[in-house]
């Protein structure tokens, strides 16, 4: 089976103008949600993998699948991306989100943005050769690169908006507990 089928591989493109109602809508919609009823901000996400070929993944996510790979040095066929490269894009991914919902909120405006995500990760661990060091990464960096008219002041303040409420941020920075099980089939 190949994933390729489902993968989406174009984002439409959109006016600025879309984009602000989009987002105007949105939150509005859901602060009206959570007013009415602060149980419906809790959302759970799921997604299934299921291994193929020598150590890649097919993942599942609602009508999205994508396929998960090392490259060879790590026993794969790359395939796809690496378990850690999509850990920086999902990261990358909900910055972008997150600042454009933030800038809306905040009357910030900007044209374009672009996030390079970089994380450094010893693989000693995972080899069993330390097992002294983290098994993920020790440190992530993210350089956001936003064009457009405001000052460098206010693009701060956007900044630290999106950093105290991007969910992704959050789950790379705070530990989250995590229950495991394993079921024999």
């Amino acid at each position: 089976m190949t994933a390729t089928a489902d993968i989406q591989t174009t984002v439409p493109a959109i006016s600025a103008e879309e984009r602000a109602a989009r987002l105007t809508t949105a939150g509005a919609a859901w602060a009206e949600r959570i007013e009415a009823d602060r149980s419906s901000a809790h959302l759970t996400y799921a997604v299934t993998g299921e291994g193929a070929g020598s150590v890649a993944t097919t993942v599942r996510a609602g009508k999205h699948t994508f396929i998960v790979d090392e490259p060879a040095a790590l026993a794969g066929d790359d395939a796809g991306t690496s378990p850690v490269e999509y850990a920086l894009g999902a990261l990358a991914g909900c910055q972008v989100v997150v600042y454009r919902l933030y800038a809306q909120q905040l009357g910030i405006t900007f044209d374009e943005i672009t996030i390079k995500a970089e994380a450094d990760l010893d693989a000693a661990r995972l080899f069993g050769a330390d097992e002294s060091v983290r098994a993920g990464f020790s440190e992530v960096r993210l350089d956001i690169q936003l064009s457009g008219p405001e000052t460098d002041e206010r693009y701060e303040e956007l900044r630290q908006a999106v950093d105290a409420h991007c969910p992704v941020l959050d789950i790379v920075q705070n530990p989250t507990p995590v229950k495991t099980t394993v079921t024999r089939t």
